[in-house]
């Protein structure tokens, strides 16, 4: 992608180098589930920190050092960020309603959001109860060396999924899924956020379309994307991780799935395409 020269966005909170305490590990969640988690994109905080302790730690200073790296991917993603907010300003505004930009806060090991307290493990998450995404630079390393997906665009992706959760929120989508569930029994429920999933993905393809609207995309761009979007399917993460497949407890799609709603928002750009709600072979 080439992004350097590119406007950076201002709605960057960098909160690296701090940390919010001892994050709990209640609920019954071990290990292995939240390295699990660690891998899904776009996961609900909410479900998973239901144990957080009420009370506030004392902020410290993280041990982890920023590097030459960690900054030349801040700037990346402030100009990727910058771009989703040029690209969905204008569909907004081309479908009469105004975009909200997200603040996108970058942390280190652990950070508190509105939807509690959250370690890395989690992975990149979009926060709907304070607008936010949230990411630690590390899952990047995470992202080349573990999902085998390399690439400054797999990286946009990853920045344009949660973004996309952002937009879900503005057009009341992640409300009326919310309350959906909270009638549902839990296979429901997990094929409710599956089709959540997808659409966030359909989102991410949209963007890239308008990224290559504006001449701003290399040769390799989008197979890079679609190869991260592939690596983080739920049967594929099953799979590496337990050996066992399991539908009933997928929430994200699986890695076909994914693949097809990236690839559709991708080759449209029209978000009217992407009613995953609706849609009868997701």
């Amino acid at each position: 992608m080439r992004w350097r020269g590119e406007r950076e966005s201002s709605n960057i909170e960098d909160r690296r180098g701090l940390s919010v305490g001892r994050v709990a590990a209640g609920g019954g969640l071990g290990t292995l589930v939240i390295m699990v988690l660690a891998l899904l994109f776009g996961v609900n905080p909410s479900r998973l920190l239901e144990q957080v302790p009420s009370e506030q730690p004392p902020a410290t200073t993280s041990s982890r050092p920023q590097n030459a790296e960690e900054e030349e991917l801040k700037h990346f993603v402030a100009v990727v960020l910058g771009k989703t907010e040029d690209v969905w300003s204008d569909v907004f505004r081309k479908n009469g309603r105004q975009y909200r930009e997200p603040t996108l806060v970058l942390f280190t090991d652990q950070v508190r959001s509105a939807c509690g307290i959250a370690g890395a493990a989690v992975g990149p998450f979009y926060c709907p109860g304070d607008e936010k995404v949230y990411i630690d630079l590390a899952f990047y390393e995470e992202l080349r060396r573990q999902f085998n997906a390399p690439g400054d665009f797999a990286q946009a992706y990853v920045v344009a999924h949660e973004v996309g959760h952002h937009v879900q929120k503005l057009l009341g989508i992640t409300d009326r899924v919310d309350a959906m569930s909270a009638r549902m029994n839990g296979a429901e429920a997990n094929q409710l956020s599956v089709r959540l999933e997808l659409q966030a993905d359909f989102f991410a393809g949209v963007f890239a379309r308008y990224v290559q609207n504006q001449n701003l995309l290399e040769s390799g761009d989008i197979e890079e994307a679609l190869r991260a979007a592939s690596a983080v399917g739920d049967d594929q993460i099953q799979r590496r991780t337990t050996g066992t497949v399991v539908p009933d407890s997928f929430t994200h799609g699986t890695s076909e799935q994914r693949l097809r709603w990236f690839k559709k928002g991708y080759e449209t750009g029209d978000i009217r395409q992407g009613d995953t709600f609706n849609a009868t072979n997701l």
